[in-house]
């Protein structure tokens, strides 16, 4: 079983954060989403508080979905339910949908859209980041402290406008992304997303205008249905939720009626 941080009642709404995260991720919205629906977010398997997959298990995204169908299995939900996902978790949301247990997906700046794999500058720059934070966890602490380190620290990993993130939750954010043991097995089996177009629940893909981690060349079109609805919410970056939770929220509740 996933961890899983459940509110509210109502038609499922899974959550599913991005790599380096956890269900963290979705606390600027988690509270009013929760006033419309049965909220469940996930800590994706080597991260936050659910282990590793089983040994000799490599932790590619069909591996990932099959083990979070497992636990979706264990919990009751049977059926096809609303799937919002971002970065990682919006490429798994796609693997939900692409194997039928989707009723709509919500993906926000969804990885795997590249032609085979992520660009090599990502991997290093995660690596430098995450060292680094290691190394250094009372540096990293006093520099959440200030805005304008958040904004040079974590516009490009997470959005521009970070600035406007809560120190606590920059450092908790930086600590997960830190420590987490899946990591970098799951980036190294990072492959890309394939077989989409037979996808037949409602899709929407959104892409800030300021995502500066998954350039235009991360966000392949060919292997999703031409029905899907393409967005590009203004000033969002890779990770919008501190800095617009409100227009995340929007778009969420819209692509999941």
């Amino acid at each position: 079983m996933w961890h899983c941080e459940e509110k509210g009642q109502g038609r499922p709404l899974v959550l599913l954060h991005g790599i380096g995260m956890s269900s963290f991720a979705w606390s600027p919205v988690l509270d009013e989403l929760a006033k419309h629906r049965r909220v469940l977010a996930f800590d994706t398997a080597g991260f936050g508080k659910t282990p590793v997959l089983p040994e000799g298990v490599p932790p590619t995204v069909p591996n990932l979905v099959r083990a979070l169908l497992s636990t979706f299995d264990a919990m009751g939900l049977h059926e096809p339910v609303d799937v919002v996902g971002n970065s990682l978790g919006g490429w798994m949301a796609l693997e939900v949908a692409r194997q039928g247990r989707a009723r709509s997906v919500v993906a926000i700046s969804p990885a795997g859209l590249w032609k085979d794999h992520p660009a090599s500058w990502v991997k290093h720059f995660f690596g430098v980041m995450r060292v680094a934070t290691r190394l250094s966890p009372g540096g990293v602490k006093l520099a959440m402290k200030s805005g304008v380190l958040r904004e040079l620290l974590l516009s490009i990993p997470l959005s521009f406008g970070s600035r406007r993130m809560p120190p606590s939750d920059a450092l908790r954010s930086a600590i997960d992304f830190a420590l987490a043991p899946g990591f970098d097995d799951t980036l190294a089996n990072a492959g890309a997303f394939t077989g989409g177009q037979s996808i037949a629940c409602p899709l929407t893909v959104a892409f800030g205008t300021r995502d500066w981690l998954l350039t235009p060349s991360a966000r392949r079109r060919d292997q999703l249905p031409s029905g899907a609805r393409w967005v590009q919410p203004a000033k969002w970056g890779h990770v919008p939720m501190w800095v617009d939770p409100q227009g995340v929220i929007r778009l969420i509740l819209d692509g999941t009626v």
